[in-house]
């Protein structure tokens, strides 16, 4: 029986590289988008190198999408080993030059349409006692900084789920695996957002755009997306999964300075890093 996967935001980055190396390993991978057009490029991979890819649509934003991927997945192959959810995009802007429309939307995508997938995923897993979902996070569920407070909550938000999931889930053969890369050399830069009503006179313009300047820098040296890939595969060989996987030299250093620094050591550390 197929081993069967399915990735969401698999038109480039992470989810493109993440649905190949699955693809690679063997399991049936479904690699969805919203926009199928988008799938040109996963398709010749996927013909060249005779892998077992199927390009379907879905839009994580849209309760009627998620239910129709999922019911053509268990009608084709009647079952789910692994989800990968990795579908979403990053909110730039200070708080106060953000409208709450754009911080829902922020979390619909983010956070709520990870739930939704989950919901609908997780009673498919338990009644064959087995699976692993897989919730892409970031550093920045793990560390807040300037200028994106949106972004940086809805990964913090997934951190905790998968947090509560571990506990719930596992009793029933289920994995739950958080990935937490740094900076990755995607187009996520091309697909962020900003806030779309900032005033000129904002007191926070100077903030956003020394940190947006800071971290495209950074995105220049980031970590290619298949590393993101390889780390994901490695973790679902693993018998016991551990809770998460850093993934860049830049997210563990990160990481290790939060974890051997104190609140504000971090703080005064952060500071000198962004400014």
């Amino acid at each position: 029986m197929d081993k069967v996967a399915l990735v969401t935001g698999c038109s480039s980055g992470i989810g493109f590289e993440t649905a190949l190396a699955l693809a690679r390993e063997g399991y049936h991978t479904y690699a969805s988008m919203r926009d199928t057009k988008k799938g040109a490029k996963i398709q010749e991979m996927a013909k060249k190198e005779n892998l077992p890819i199927s390009v379907i649509p879905l839009d994580v934003d849209k309760p009627e999408s998620i239910e129709s991927a999922i019911k053509q997945i268990m009608s084709e192959k009647k079952r789910i080993d692994v989800l990968v959810n990795n579908a979403g995009y990053g909110l730039f802007g200070c708080l106060e030059d953000l409208t709450i429309q754009e911080l829902r939307a922020q979390f619909e995508t983010n956070f709520f349409a990870v739930v939704n997938l989950i919901q609908k995923v997780s009673p498919i897993m338990r009644s064959q006692k087995s699976g692993n979902i897989v919730n892409i996070s970031s550093v920045a569920g793990k560390i807040g900084f300037p200028g994106s407070p949106a972004y940086i909550s809805s990964k913090f938000a997934i951190e905790g789920l998968s947090e509560c999931l571990r506990y719930e889930l596992s009793p029933f053969g289920v994995n739950t695996i958080i990935i937490e890369p740094g900076v990755i050399k995607t187009n996520f830069f091309g697909s962020m957002a900003m806030p779309k009503n900032t005033k000129p006179d904002s007191p926070y313009k100077d903030i956003t755009n020394t940190v947006v300047a800071g971290v495209k820098m950074m995105a220049e040296m980031g970590t290619h997306p298949k590393e993101v890939a390889d780390v994901i595969v490695k973790a679902l060989k693993e018998k016991n999964p551990l809770p998460r996987y850093p993934v860049g030299n830049d997210a563990i250093m990160f990481l290790e300075a939060k974890k051997m620094k104190t609140d504000i050591e971090f703080e005064n550390y952060l500071k000198k890093e962004l400014f």
